[in-house]
């Protein structure tokens, strides 16, 4: 029987580029939870930002935020996950060469980008809805910092500045894609897997009882450690081999789900 549920946010429960969940959606979460189901927001956004996604049902489900630096259940922190700072610095420092590439720092208490380029600005503050702070230099910021992410806002192609950083800095850091147009540094031993597994134990969740659903490499871990895993149509080259099954709509298996939990009553 499945008892707890975790979905990628962009590209997977928001689909096209969309910046809000469907109504449906959030009555089959909240139809879910109400039958006792556990239900996980798992996303690099930060969460804040998952929780004003989520605000008609926001109390009734867990986050993993961060790619897995974030942990937060019913609104107390259970794992977290820091960058050390001389490394952070480093990388920003790298990232600041590339160019076309924008830098969003993160931290517990908000986002931070530089002003420089308008259209990463009004995509981070007015689109994604972030909260955040935009200061002059980001390298000039102090920590602790949970993750940093850079994204191409010019070729919106990122492969070959990711075989460039990760050759540099894995595996001190990991160093995946988390969309088309971006590249996130996450915690070594933090991930989407190994919160998901913080939840697994905090709710006695056995892996057999719980979905996933992701379409990025940041989604890998958990689709491998969830019984069933199920990749986005869509989804990044070779994610598909890291999971069981492949949908094109993950409210089409949660309909599923609830329905054959109505069949059990």
């Amino acid at each position: 029987m499945i008892r707890l549920i975790a979905s990628d946010l962009d590209g997977t429960l928001l689909q096209n580029g969309a910046q809000e969940l469907t109504p449906r959606a959030i009555e089959l979460i909240h139809a879910l939870t109400q039958k006792g189901i556990h239900f996980i927001a798992a996303s690099g956004r930060q969460y804040d930002n998952e929780r004003r996604l989520f605000a008609p049902i926001r109390d009734e489900i867990s986050y993993i935020a961060e790619n897995g630096s974030l942990c937060i259940h019913q609104g107390k922190v259970i794992s977290r996950g820091i960058i050390p700072d001389d490394l952070a610095y480093r990388i920003m420092a790298d990232i600041k060469k590339e160019p076309g590439y924008e830098i969003l720092v993160s931290r517990e208490d908000s986002c931070f980008i530089e002003p420089g380029n308008p259209d990463f600005v009004n995509h981070i503050v007015n689109v994604m809805k972030n909260t955040t702070q935009v200061v002059d230099d980001v390298t000039k910021l102090k920590g602790p910092f949970l993750k940093l992410a850079t994204a191409n806002m010019v070729s919106h192609d990122v492969s070959d500045c990711l075989r460039r950083l990760q050759e540099k800095y894995s595996p001190a850091l990991k160093v995946v894609t988390s969309g088309n147009i971006w590249i996130d540094f996450i915690v070594p031993g933090y991930n989407k897997g190994t919160a998901l597994q913080t939840f697994l134990d905090l709710f006695g969740v056995k892996p057999e009882e719980c979905i996933a659903f992701g379409d990025q490499y940041n989604d890998i871990e958990m689709l491998e450690l969830a019984g069933q895993g199920y990749a986005m149509s869509t989804a990044a080259p070779g994610i598909a081999a890291h999971a069981e099954y492949v949908t094109d709509s993950v409210e089409e298996v949660l309909e599923d789900v609830l329905a054959g939990l109505d069949q059990t009553n």
